[in-house]
Order: structure tokens, then sequence, then C-alpha cells
């Protein structure tokens, strides 16, 4: 075994004492060499999305130590680039979530830096949100998102209520690796009353840091009509502008056991929809997640149970957010009364065409409408965006590239120019009120717009024919590849590299171009980003996930039918498979 992995080992199992998880896994480590390499062989990284990995004890698990030595990075450049600098931190129902927040907001308040923390769970568009509200500095989001239930996160926020650039990421991760995780994080002791290292001082005289900044006010709670302003400005994202709308369409919404229950079933609610049907079993937070040990909307299992609730109860609508309330799902019954899920994609189309057609219709288009979307999403957006006038902006896969755009225009003064924004993992928002995918928004927008085409005797499934019909039959599909620990990053680093092969053809179709995003393109930045531009009006996109241990492979396929598309889509994944599983 590698002689570092084993000093750190050494280091962590002397001194990481504050937290009996980790000691209890460090004992159970020290006869597992596997574990021990995996949880040691590098440090979790830190970049535009922050951090993410699995709960655990050593430099590449989220933990107490990892998350107060991100935070001190992150409070050393605060003070670098502001006076008096704030932070806002929210967090969600993950495994320590709650643990990570009060740790993050007790480091950040031993370097003197004011801390508005969210006294509940809550999602992470709300962070962004109260960002700008507060006029805070910074944000930071303890989230893994829709990962399994092992995983926790570390999303970090800019003034600008975006998340971070990526060279604030760089900036930040400099500060970092400055830092010995268990002697330059700073934290306060209430038995010496002065500053002290976090790693000597978790607890003292039966009170921890969090509680003693709390009572000397560098540390409050966001107050409630942050939450208020947040949900008003939902609801003025409505498109209706006067028109008729059956609000008593019956719903059933499930958080997964997330963060989204308070919110979203508030803003329906104060909107006229009362007919709504909670998953008793995902109601409420669990980090667990029993039901559903992928909390992602994405995946069918997720929305299994849902699906049994709507069809029980003969439900229109099938509503699901994943544990950070940034993303939706949906399912809607056919023709024959069976639910349906809809794809990301399909949703997102769906919105588009609502927005478009309801501003165009009352008069209500800004006068350079610009719809902005990733290059991994549909190419029928750009196609719809078209007809009724409106540009379309596309940018690397991440919705905070979105953000930033919407933040340029901000500058530009063209705000209001900015119409909607969508990608294909069920992100979308439809305002410039967050600087992120908003999914108490679009729950709230798929809402009324069901109930716009209900009373009008439509359903979406019968809308989205109508819209294929106009612009064409477009099939879109993701298929990811997970490669964990040491052996799967070296994997997937030469997958990449074999792509980048002088490839002429993918299964039944010609290369025409091939788009390579590793250095820099089209204004966008640097990113391990293959676009295979095919004949015949498909495309293939592949990249290694930036928050997951996968490679991911997005098929585009043009046809004149669905069963034309899929047998197209059948070949080229197959040929996407060899090379791959090579």
């Amino acid at each position: 075994m590698d002689k570092e992995i084993e000093k750190q080992f050494r280091i962590w199992r002397e001194k990481a004492a504050g937290d009996e998880d980790i000691v209890r896994e460090l004992e159970e480590m020290a006869a597992d060499g596997a574990s021990m390499e995996d949880a040691f062989f590098k440090t979790l990284s830190f970049g535009t999305g922050g951090l993410r990995g699995v709960i655990g004890a050593g430099t590449n698990r989220m933990n107490i130590y990892t998350v107060a030595k991100a935070s001190q990075g992150l409070a050393d450049y605060l003070k670098r680039n502001s006076k008096e600098p704030s932070v806002v931190i929210g967090y969600d129902s993950r495994i320590k979530s709650d643990l990570f927040s009060r740790t993050a907001a007790s480091v950040f308040a031993a370097n003197g830096i004011r801390v508005h923390i969210w006294p509940a769970l809550t999602p992470v568009p709300t962070v962004s949100f109260a960002v700008r509200y507060l006029h805070a500095n910074a944000g930071v989001m303890i989230t893994a998102s829709h990962n399994p239930a092992r995983y926790n996160g570390y999303k970090v926020y800019g003034t600008d209520g975006c998340q971070i650039t990526t060279e604030a990421a760089a900036a930040i991760q400099k500060e970092i690796e400055k830092l010995d995780i268990f002697s330059d994080v700073k934290i306060f002791s209430s038995k010496e009353n002065q500053i002290r290292t976090f790693a000597e001082n978790e607890k003292q005289n039966g009170k921890d840091a969090f509680d003693i900044f709390m009572e000397k006010g560098l540390i409050s709670y966001v107050p409630d009509e942050v939450l208020t302003a947040f949900i008003s400005e939902i609801k003025k994202q409505s498109v209706l502008f006067g028109d008729g709308a059956d609000r008593d369409v019956a719903i059933v919404y499930s958080p997964l056991n997330g963060s989204g229950l308070v919110p979203v079933t508030r803003v329906l609610r104060e909107t006229g929809y009362t007919n709504i049907t909670l998953v008793k079993e995902q109601e409420q937070p669990d980090g667990h997640f029993p039901t559903c040990p992928y909390p992602n909307p994405e995946i069918r299992e997720a929305m299994e149970l849902g699906m049994k609730y709507a069809r029980e109860r003969q439900a229109d609508l099938l509503l699901a957010t994943d544990p950070d309330c940034d993303r939706v799902g949906i399912a809607v019954r056919d023709e024959k009364g069976e639910y349906v899920l809809l794809s990301g994609n399909e949703t997102g189309l769906l919105l588009l065409d609502y927005i478009c057609a309801q501003r165009a219709k009352h008069g209500k288009m800004p006068a350079d409408p610009v719809m902005i979307k990733t290059i991994v999403t549909t190419d029928l957006g750009e196609r719809i965006a078209s007809h009724y006038g409106v540009g379309t902006k596309n940018v690397l896969t991440g919705f905070k590239f979105i953000g930033e755009q919407i933040g340029m225009l901000e500058k530009e003064g063209r705000e209001d120019s900015y119409i909607f924004g969508f990608e294909e993992s069920y992100g979308y928002l439809s305002g410039s009120y967050v600087r992120d995918k908003d999914g108490v928004n679009a729950a709230f927008l798929i809402c009324e717009m069901f109930s716009y085409y209900k009373a009008r005797g439509l359903g979406l499934l019968e809308k989205l024919r109508q819209i294929y019909g106009e612009y064409g039959y477009c099939l879109n599909t993701l298929h990811s590849y997970e490669f964990e620990g040491a052996a799967g990053f070296e994997k997937m680093q030469r997958i990449m590299a074999d792509f980048r092969k002088n490839i002429d053809r993918i299964g039944p179709k010609k290369v025409l171009e091939v788009m390579d995003y590793s250095q820099g393109r089209d204004g966008l930045p640097p990113s391990d980003v293959l676009r295979f531009v095919l004949e015949d009006g498909c495309s293939l996109v592949v990249r290694p996930s930036g928050t997951e241990p996968k490679l991911k492979a997005y098929i585009c396929v043009s046809a004149g039918s669905r069963e034309a598309a899929k047998r197209v889509e059948e070949e080229l994944w197959d040929a996407v498979e060899q090379i791959v599983m090579e």
C-alpha cells in the first residue's frame, strides 16, 4: 500500500476523535486495506460544485473535518475579497446534513464572518435566493442532491446567488490546499474563551461552538420573511395572464423524504391547488430514503410508490422532487389510464412551449427573449424557441452555467430577456429571482400548465404529440456507467482518451464534427466533454460526471417516428458500449 495513505490513516486515527462514527470506522479500516485506500487515496476536490462524496472517515470522504477545512478555505477567500463578509447556509434531509451545516457555521463565525443559517431543512434554491435577499457574500448548501443515501456534499454560491465560477473555485481550492486539516481550522473554545483549532475544541462545557456563536450574535437564523418572499417570487412566474385553468386537478406529491414538503405544498395551496395527496412513506425528511434508495426522480424506482398512490386515487398528475428540491419528475395518465413518466427533456419542451405560447398570445414576450439550455439537452428546444422568435444560448452541463448567463444578462440591463432555462436532468427555472434550478418553481409551473390544458380538454401527452407533429420527433437518452474508487477514476480517463482517437463513425452514423471542450470553445470554459455531431440530425455527448463516479453518454436522435428513432438509438448505444467496455 502507498506509504502516504498509511501515514494519513495514522494521523487520522490519532487526531480525528470528534465524531464517534469516524472513530469506529477508522478502527474497522485498520483491518481492511481496500477500504483504507479508497478513503485516503485522494483528497475530495473542491470545484464549481463544491464538494461531494461518500460520508465517512478519510480525506476522500464527507465528514466534519473535510467540511471544516473547506469552510476555513472559503472563509480565508472571503476575507481576502470582502471587508465584512457574511454567508447564508442551508441543508437538506441527508445524513449528517444538520451537523455539517452547524460545523460550517461555527468555522465561519470563528473567523469573524456573519452567518445566516436556515432554521430547518430547506430547498437549495432558497439558499441562492437568500444570498441575494440578505446581501450576503456567499452561500453554502449541505446536500448531495439526488445521490444515494451514503453521499453528502457542500455546494457554494457567490454573492450573485449563482454557483461559484471556475476561477473562484480554483482560488478557494488554493486556500484549502494551504491548510492542515487538524491544525489550521479555527473554532471557538468556550472553556478558554479564545479561538483555537477545530480539532481540539469540538465541545466545551456542554455547549458546542454553534450555540456559543448564536448567543454572541455571529450566527442567526434566516427570518421567516425570506421564505415568504421566495414563495411570492415563484407565484409571479405564472403565465396564465388571466386565462382560466382547472385548479381542481387531483395531484399526488412526493418530496422523496427531502426538503420540498413545506415550500411546494405552500405555493400550490396559496395558488388554489387543494386536491393534493402526499405520499405518506416519503412525506417526512429521512436521509436513509427507506423506500427509494436512489432518491432521483429521473429513476423509475424512485417514482414507483408515487405511481402506486396515483393509480389508487386515479390522480391526474404525479409530482416528485429530489431531496434538495431542485429537480422535479412527473407522471400523467395516457388514453388507457396507465401512468407514463415524462423525461426531463419532455417536461422541459412542454414548459418551454407553454411559456412561449402564453407570452406570445398575451403580448408579454420581451423585446429580445432568450432561452438557455445545456449542450446535452434536446436540440428540439432550440427549434421551438426559434418558432416563437426566442434566441437560444447553449452552455456546459450544470445549471450553474445557466445561472451565470442570467447574471450576464442582468449586467447588460437585459434581465427581463430571460424567459426559461432547462436541462435534461429535470432542472427548470422560469425567473431570475434565483440563479439555480428550482423544483418549487417547476412544480408550480407544471401544475399551472397541466391545469391550463385540462381546462381545454388537452392532456400533456397529447400536447407533446402535437409538438412532435409540428417540429419533428426527437429521442433523447442518457446512459451512465459507474466507476467507483481510484481504479474507476483511472478507467474513466482511459475511456475518454479512447473517444478522442479519431472516430469517424459511431454505429450507423457518420461523424460530421467532433467538438472537444477540454480546451474551451464557443465562449465556454474548458470542460472534459466531447460532442459528436452525427449525420441526419443525431448527436452523442460523452463526459465524466462532475459530482458522481460515473461516465455519462447522451444520445440524441431525430427521425420520422419514435420507432425509427429507437432503432437508431439502440445501434448508437451498442457502439458506445463497445468503446466503454473494451
